[in-house]
């Protein structure tokens, strides 16, 4: 019976959707204008859904735990959840103690608020009498008699009703006010309405944790089947990335919620620490609140810290003890923000800081002070699905905080745009790290290969090839030392670019390098090695010629250059061609040799010097410029 079954599932084919092509952006945004409907409409439902999830992405882990010691799912599930909820209440019951004695002390501090005032009261009596808040006041005062005086009303006349007209104000006797009808509306007052009015907006949130616990037992009952129900909906013909996906958004959402309650309670016990020392009444209700609050983001920091300061200012009849509170929050906040989060977040959400911002203003206009709770853990579902399905890409571009441009692409971009000093930046991180010759072979040359590939493809045109070669050009002039000078007597290294700016900018690029190894090197334009210039160039103490090339594909112009160039300076002066773009497997370096007639071919930098010492050029160790501080004061 086993057997026909296992052959039964074996002829039966799975099926398998069809990969349809990504929907037009008019179809994406009305896709996405529905789905934003539906959650604002769908609110009363949506949220108890959304708090379960998030709910049982946090028991998950603790309910398998149980069932592997033998417990069994129903008792595992039952336990934690009467485990949590037992734990809410005995939480509100703590907070509601100690609420309940702040309410009886406050009568107390009366006397202290009474104290407040009447310094402040005594301080504005003792100020200056032409300040500017009198000065102020004067001004208005006077404007408002001068309208009255253009009018001819007081002010009563001027702001009370408007006088009867008619047969009604000839009978009505003089200095008779105009009667007012009075109407009795007795709908509304019945038992049930006030009832409705009364306890519908407090039974409303027993109402949404009612929900959310009975959603939450059932996805933690069913957890198994639920997954196996979402990844049919995602297409099963695609198990690999589905499961991908839900892994992901599962340990990313978990990690963040465990990291945000061991941020929170790192954040709470100082807090309530510190009012305990400063003689704060109640610090334990306050490092509660401000362990709770802390997982709303941005509003609950400041509204955890205004409720004990405010208390400060009643317990204290002085300005000492407010400005401690303040002081405290401040010091306890910029170092959870700026020691404890960077520590322990790191890459847990995967959300820039852009995105928290406007995930937090969408989820709180659209499901209030609960959307502003989720506002994290629902942004990084959506980033999840931005980066495993296509047509949802953007949300990872938008909300992401993976770098969505590489860094020649932001080297090429910042130096179309004018702006070399960025470009020097980057340059200047990758070097902290790695050599110039490093540096140049992975950034700056696949930089210039992107705009040489835009020039082929008609996108890039002279202009821009030359604001391209000018930036490279300062950048390299940033990065440039004095102490890469070589010696008068020192060999000479004619760097050529063989078609336009673009080679001319990667040959000053190999200069560079040159120099720092202790050899002189000139960039010569592509223009001063033409048919009709290049008797203007000297002959007399070249020692190589490197050609710098980033289409390898130019390979009848660059044998044209060769030729010219032996004819001018000689067969005994070496060539090599660096053919930077080309790979170093690929046919274009092989038959380069055989059809430019160059000595040495080079793809790369490194393979550039080495192919210069193979000709009989030897170059010293690279002369790097002094950085900003030792390695060894880095390292320690």
């Amino acid at each position: 019976m086993a057997e026909d079954t296992a052959r039964q599932l074996q002829a039966r084919p799975i099926p398998v959707p069809k990969v349809t092509a990504p929907g037009s952006p008019q179809t994406t945004l009305l896709v996405i204008a529905l789905v934003v409907v539906a959650l604002y409409i769908g609110q009363d439902i949506l949220i108890p859904i959304a708090l379960a999830v998030l709910l049982s992405f946090v028991l998950s882990p603790i309910v398998s735990r149980l069932e592997r010691w033998r417990l069994g799912r129903v008792p595992s599930v039952l336990a934690v959840v009467v485990l949590v909820f037992v734990g809410i209440i005995g939480f509100g019951a703590v907070v509601g103690s100690q609420i309940g004695d702040l309410a009886d002390n406050l009568p107390n501090y009366r006397h202290n608020l009474h104290v407040k005032l009447q310094s402040l009261r005594s301080s504005a009596a003792t100020a200056d009498n032409n300040g500017a808040l009198k000065q102020a006041t004067d001004a208005f005062r006077d404007l408002r008699r001068e309208l009255e005086q253009v009018t001819g009303q007081s002010p009563a006349t001027a702001e009370g009703p408007p006088p009867a007209s008619g047969a009604q104000a000839s009978a009505r006797p003089p200095g008779e006010r105009e009667p007012v009808p009075v109407r009795i509306d007795q709908s509304g007052t019945g038992a049930l309405e006030v009832a409705r009015d009364l306890l519908g907006p407090a039974l409303a949130p027993f109402a949404t944790a009612g929900l959310m616990l009975v959603f939450t037992i059932f996805m933690l009952l069913q957890r198994e089947d639920l997954r196996d129900r979402m990844i049919r909906l995602a297409g099963s013909g695609d198990l690999s990335r589905t499961t991908e996906a839900m892994n992901d958004a599962g340990q990313r959402v978990s990690r963040y919620l465990l990291m945000q309650l061991v941020v929170n309670v790192t954040y709470g016990i100082p807090i309530g620490l510190g009012l305990w020392l400063l003689g704060v009444p109640n610090p334990l209700l306050w490092g509660l609140l401000a362990t709770v609050l802390r997982f709303i983001p941005f509003l609950g920091p400041v509204i955890a810290a205004s409720f004990p300061i405010l208390l400060s200012f009643a317990v204290d009849t002085g300005w000492t003890l407010p400005l401690l509170c303040i002081a405290l929050f401040i010091a306890v906040e910029l170092f959870s923000n700026n020691v404890v989060e960077p520590w322990l977040y790191g890459s847990a959400t995967g959300l820039s800081s852009l995105a928290i911002v406007v995930a937090a203003v969408v989820w709180t206009t659209l499901w209030g002070p609960v959307g502003l709770l989720l506002a994290t853990p629902l942004t990084v579902c959506l980033v999840v699905l931005g980066r495993h399905v296509p047509q949802l890409h953007f949300l990872e571009v938008m909300l992401g905080d993976r770098p969505v441009l590489p860094d020649e692409a932001k080297v090429y971009q910042r130096l179309l745009a004018g702006d070399p000093i960025e470009a020097t930046e980057i340059t200047e991180e990758r070097l902290a790290s790695a050599s110039l010759t490093e540096v140049g072979d992975t950034l700056l040359l696949p930089a210039l290969s992107l705009a040489e590939q835009e020039r082929q493809r008609g996108a890039l045109n002279a202009a821009g090839r030359q604001t391209v070669g000018e930036g490279m050009a300062a950048l390299l002039d940033e990065l440039s030392d004095s102490e890469g000078t070589a010696a008068p007597d020192a060999p000479l290294v004619l760097c050529v670019g063989t078609r336009n700016n673009l080679d001319e900018a990667a040959a000053g690029l190999f200069a560079e390098l040159l120099r720092r190894r202790g050899l002189r090197a000139d960039v010569i334009p592509c223009e001063k090695a033409s048919t009709r210039a290049i008797a203007s160039l000297g002959t007399s103490g070249v020692s190589a010629i490197a050609l710098s090339s980033l289409d390898p594909s130019g390979l009848a112009h660059i044998r044209r250059l060769v030729r010219r160039l032996r004819l001018h300076f000689g067969p005994q002066v070496p060539v090599i061609l660096c053919l930077w773009s080309a790979h170093p497997e690929a046919d274009a370096p092989k038959r380069a040799a055989g059809e430019t007639g160059a000595d040495r071919i080079a793809t790369s930098l490194a393979s550039g010097l080495a192919g210069l010492a193979d000709l009989g050029l030897p170059a010293g160790p690279a002369i790097e410029p002094e950085t900003a501080e030792p390695a060894a004061d880095r390292t320690g």
